[in-house]
């Protein structure tokens, strides 16, 4: 859960820099994020954080 949490705050920080240098328009935020909740209510959503998961535990084993 708290790895969740922090890719979610990570993520929405990189969204707000690239939307205030607008080197991506408002739409297109929208957009990513209108996927990313559609996504997660699909069967992927299993499978994205069983992959997340696994890259977090590489990076800390390192």
């Amino acid at each position: 859960m708290a790895i969740t949490v922090s890719l979610v705050a990570l993520l929405g920080l990189v969204l707000f820099f690239l939307l205030r240098s607008k080197s991506l328009s408002y739409g297109a935020a929208f957009i990513a994020v209108m996927f990313g909740f559609y996504l997660a209510a699909t069967g992927a959503a299993g499978p994205m954080n069983q992959l997340t998961n696994a890259v977090v535990d590489a990076i800390r084993n390192l």
